[in-house]
């Protein structure tokens, strides 16, 4: 994991993964430096990630006031439990069917969770509040992200996201830095495999959606699996707006999976390649 500023008081810690047949995948998580600080998810859950270390190099975990969980998939709460561990005094923000889900897996202690239904606020300290929201796609029924007005910032969850063409774009780059065409696809491609509902809703409802976007004027869009972009919201909600005509996503079958482990060499112990997955 690496970090970076967006601004005066917004650092991405960012991640990604390799996805054959479509890129690099950035998976990222973000520090919002406010008179509360507010870490939003916590990265990848493999055993060779250490988000806490990371984020020690930002901030003292201590310190950590709000952990916002955009929604509880493994690629966003990695670091989760040992940052409550970390962070005696920081509150888990997220819904009730959120803190359902993280449950199964290992129970939340509920005088540590905050719930925050979209369209509702949270208050960070300073008169500075957060203002919930429900992305127009998303792949968790628990999804919610949030609008910071004190920075015109949208945390947009996984909508928007995009897979990038090298580790380094998804790592180091922006979103500015691919050619609009090539961002456009890039965002059209995971919005099917992401969200592959939005073929069979019905179009009109789902555009109304997109339209609360608009009236954020966001001035920076950071989203889990997209490099941060900065003045690009039109345009990239302009792109929501096509997905539901969009080619629907085919992963591979078993025999082209058989024909992508055939090209790589066993690794110790008969293990596949992270590469070949």
């Amino acid at each position: 994991m690496t970090t970076r500023k967006i601004g005066s008081d917004t650092t991405v810690l960012a991640d990604c993964l390799e996805v054959p047949g479509i890129g690099f995948l950035p998976v990222n998580a973000f520090v919002l430096t406010a008179d509360e600080p507010v870490v939003v998810d916590t990265g990848l859950s493999l055993p060779d990630r250490d988000f806490l270390n990371t984020l020690g190099s930002v901030m003292d975990p201590a310190d950590v006031r709000w952990i916002w969980l955009t929604h509880p998939d493994r690629d966003h709460t990695g670091g989760l439990f040992d940052l409550l561990v970390a962070a005696p005094k920081a509150r888990v923000v997220t819904t009730f069917l959120g803190a359902g889900i993280m449950s199964t897996e290992r129970p939340l202690p509920l005088d540590r969770v905050c719930l925050v239904n979209p369209g509702q606020t949270l208050d960070v300290g300073g008169g500075r509040t957060l203002r919930a929201f429900r992305p127009p796609l998303f792949d968790n029924p628990a999804t919610v992200g949030f609008y910071d007005d004190r920075t015109r910032t949208c945390f947009s969850s996984d909508c928007f996201g995009g897979a990038m063409p090298s580790a380094e774009a998804a790592v180091d780059g922006t979103a500015a830095e691919l050619a609009p065409q090539d961002l456009r696809a890039a965002q059209l491609l995971w919005a099917t495999v992401d969200s592959p509902w939005v073929h069979t809703v019905d179009t009109d409802k789902y555009l109304a959606t997109v339209q609360p976007l608009r009236a954020m004027d966001a001035e920076t869009v950071l989203c889990t699996h997209l490099p941060p972009a900065v003045g690009l919201a039109p345009r990239m909600l302009d792109t929501l707006t096509e997905a539901p005509g969009s080619d629907p996503f085919v992963g591979p079958d078993q025999q082209a999976l058989e024909q992508m482990l055939a090209t790589f060499e066993p690794a110790p112990g008969g293990a596949v390649p992270p590469q070949a997955m």
